[in-house]
């Protein structure tokens, strides 16, 4: 199939000449034609909104709707409704009835992005959206039919949502028929001094002003930056300098101004957390590791107790019992056989405190029958197994020691455990942290 990559890029306003990024708009053409579902992949602010467009004009739905929804911005209470239509009366605000996207989008394209945002429950009405063409209104009992192409992207790595339990597997495979990844700024450097002009044209129309120009020094130093913020963090760049430069020529010491001091830093979202906290700042994941070894010990010393009361019950660990009345000597103790009686006289416990393992000496301590009572006891014992503790509990006490580290203050506890506001309100709901 001949792609004109060029028209589409007129077309679409891409700038660039990557190979990633030609491979990128190829694979989208390409897809097209098809009713295949498509996840384009990348990290935030590298262009992947026009993707979906690419994909919906060059298809046999152009002429009928597309709708862009973006996932992380609608409510966990409201996306069902949003997305899927509600009844009248099926919720307290639902005074008529009202369509969702997907019933609006039928015969054209809808596109989702920001789709690992979904919870679980819409997770479940999408999948069945993509496997049977059907879904159910919020308050209905029918379901309806619905002809639409779905087409979703994403910033973060569904397959480790899948790990962690926040992603559904199967509609992971549904939704990644065809991935298209569109390539981070760092990875297409040639492009960035091509962009930089584009930008600093419209930042010269905008604001009356002339257009800045870029030294070669310059231009390299540009290229040289990793860009965490890829296209949108240039064009905010460009910006600024338009607008706070005088000089309209932007030499590499201008521009070592107004970049960040650590240029050599990996900027990938997976390192730039401990890039920007430093080595003395208290992160989430140290703070996780720590609640891993806690408990890591916890489990230890829960193992070794389980042993220790097996080991009694099994007769193979001594013990000293005390008795309600009387004072025995150790010597009384070791020959009464007929009667055992127990340890409580101030020397015996001296006798115990003294053995080098914690235990009463083995010629001072009265063996203790086995009973069916006692052998019940074993069985329940041994039958014990400790419980580790879950994923889930552990992001619960997290969460919970934030929100009181910083008296209850949700933007500070976010940005102390470097999760969005909107996360954590939703996990705040979820565990029943609202009180």
């Amino acid at each position: 199939m001949n792609v004109d990559i060029q028209q589409i890029k007129h077309r679409f306003g891409i700038i660039g000449t990557s190979p990633l990024l030609d491979h990128a708009i190829r694979t989208a053409v390409q897809v097209a034609p098809t009713d295949m579902s498509v996840l384009v992949i990348g990290e935030s602010g590298v262009g992947k909104e026009s993707f979906p467009k690419i994909i919906h004009q060059n298809s046999i739905r152009k002429h009928g709707p597309y709708i862009a929804v973006n996932c992380g911005a609608i409510p966990e209470g409201t996306i069902d409704s949003e997305l899927f239509g509600h009844l009248k009366g099926s919720f307290t605000g639902a005074i008529t009835d009202r369509k969702g996207y997907f019933q609006e989008a039928s015969g054209g394209t809808i596109f989702l992005d920001e789709v690992g945002e979904l919870p679980l429950s819409t997770q479940a009405r999408l999948l069945r959206v993509l496997e049977t063409g059907e879904f159910i209104p919020v308050g209905a009992s029918q379901a309806q039919k619905t002809d639409v192409r779905i087409v979703a992207a994403t910033n973060v790595n569904l397959q480790e949502a899948v790990e962690r339990g926040r992603f559904r597997e199967d509609l992971l495979f549904r939704l990644n028929t065809v991935p298209i990844e569109v390539p981070p700024l760092r990875n297409r450097v040639q492009d960035i001094p091509l962009l930089f002009r584009l930008f600093a044209s419209m930042s010269a129309e905008r604001y009356h002003m002339p257009p800045l120009r870029l030294t070669p020094e310059a231009a390299k130093l540009l290229e040289s930056y990793r860009w965490p913020g890829n296209i949108r963090e240039l064009r905010n760049f460009t910006d600024r300098i338009s607008v706070l430069e005088e000089e309209r020529t932007v030499t590499a010491e201008t521009v070592s101004r107004y970049l960040p001091r650590d240029l050599g830093v990996d900027y990938h979202p997976a390192l730039r957390q401990q890039a920007v906290l430093g080595e003395d700042a208290t992160s989430f994941a140290n703070e996780r590791e720590i609640l891993y070894q806690v408990l890591f010990d916890m489990k230890k010393d829960m193992a070794e107790m389980k042993n220790l009361i097996a080991g009694i019950m099994r007769g193979e660990v001594p013990v000293a019992q005390p008795k309600a009345h009387g004072d025995y000597t150790p010597a009384e103790v070791h020959t009464s056989n007929a009667h055992p009686t127990t340890l409580t006289g101030r020397d015996d416990y001296r006798n115990v405190l003294s053995s080098p393992s914690g235990y009463a000496p083995v010629e001072d301590v009265v063996e203790i029958p086995a009973t069916p009572h006692t052998t019940g006891h074993h069985a329940e014992v041994s039958d014990f197994e400790e419980q580790p503790l879950s994923l889930e509990e552990a992001e619960r006490s997290l969460i919970q020691a934030a929100l009181i580290r910083h008296d209850g203050r949700r933007r500070r506890a976010a940005q102390d455990l470097k999760i969005s506001e909107r996360t954590l309100y939703r996990k705040i709901k979820e565990y029943g942290l609202e009180e």
